[in-house]
């Protein structure tokens, strides 16, 4: 099959001829219709995250069509299917518990084994996935990704977004801008921070409140005047330390601060403002991923018409454009996001 494969960081991916992958016993394989690119790739791309190593082929936010089931999979060829990227067991305490997202014996593909960028992709444990809706394009459904999953648990899973709440949100790329239009569809008054103006005025069109430009002055004493007091719930979509602080920094008393960026590499360990924590009685909360028993409520809600994330999908792009794509994520990015959809060049 045809792949992209990471064989140097921050270089360009090596489109191949690879084997075809190997069908597992509870697990597919899927014909790839569509792939997300995500910062979390670019991570990988760059030698900053800890597990993707040289040989790896990317991609983990995939939608597919089952052209081979194992023996203990429920699925049958043909089925259109899409998947989480954190693939958990279903029998450790963790996931028994509803918490498969923690399942200390998770598969990921694109991060240990082979990922999605390539025309097919082996997914263990298949009882994670979960059927294509008819009304939803594959485009679409790999756009959801790990950034809509990640931002609906995050914002009701985690941090209990309610209607009527401030929520700030730092960053608006791919995850950000899913935690603008869930938290709109949720019934919160949203106010964006960012640096691009084009990705501010998009933000707005789709709804903010506000949006913040961070290179205007202190983002966080702006939003606690816009909102009269702080925000209620603040998401970090970055991973680094001064929106990390701008974040805690802009809470109201009692408000929840949830850490959505991906700190690896350089920005894994941070100074944090932990005197505002203690002041204002903060909660912080880390979040990854969501649990697989959750795609209904999230699908429910989009086929429902109650959202649109139809703005989340900006560009439909080859495989062989996927490294231009990565390299774009080393400055800031345009608004929205690019889903590979086209695997024969």
């Amino acid at each position: 099959m045809r792949a992209a494969v990471l064989r140097h960081y921050n270089a360009d991916l090596s489109i191949e001829s690879v084997p075809d992958p190997v069908c597992e016993a509870d697990g597919v394989v899927l014909k790839v219709l569509a792939c997300g690119i995500c910062r979390s790739d670019w991570h990988g791309w760059v030698g900053e995250h800890p597990r993707v190593k040289p040989g790896q082929i990317p991609g983990h936010e995939y939608c597919g069509e089952v052209v081979e089931a194992g023996p203990l999979a429920k699925w049958r060829v043909g089925d259109q299917v899409v998947a989480p990227f954190i693939l958990a067991c279903g029998s450790c305490p963790a996931c028994q518990s509803g918490h498969s997202n923690t399942c200390p014996d998770q598969r990921l593909p694109g991060f240990i084994e082979p990922g999605a960028f390539a025309e097919y992709v082996s997914v263990p444990h298949a009882h994670n996935l979960a059927r294509l809706p008819d009304s939803m394009t594959p485009a679409l459904a790999a756009g959801l990704g790990c950034r809509v999953t990640t931002a609906w648990h995050a914002l009701t899973g985690r941090a209990g977004l309610q209607a009527g709440e401030w929520l700030a949100v730092h960053g608006t790329g791919g995850i950000g801008l899913s935690c603008l239009i869930l938290g709109r569809a949720l019934g919160a008054r949203v106010i964006v921070v960012d640096v691009v103006p084009e990705k501010l005025e998009h933000a707005l069109a789709l709804g903010a409140e506000a949006a913040i430009d961070a290179r205007s002055g202190n983002v966080a004493e702006a939003i606690r005047d816009i909102t009269q007091g702080g925000a209620h719930v603040s998401v970090e979509a970055l991973g680094i330390a001064v929106t990390t602080n701008g974040s805690i920094e802009c809470l109201r008393p009692l408000g929840r601060h949830v850490q959505v960026g991906m700190p690896v590499g350089h920005t894994a360990r941070m100074e944090i403002n932990m005197n505002a924590v203690y002041m204002k009685n903060l909660s912080l909360f880390g979040t990854r991923g969501m649990p697989a028993w959750r795609y209904p409520s999230l699908l429910s809600m989009i086929e429902s018409g109650r959202v649109d994330v139809t703005p989340i999908v900006a560009r439909h792009v080859a495989l062989s454009q996927a490294s231009e794509e990565l390299r774009a994520f080393n400055g800031p990015t345009a608004p929205g996001v690019a889903v590979i959809t086209d695997f024969g060049r």
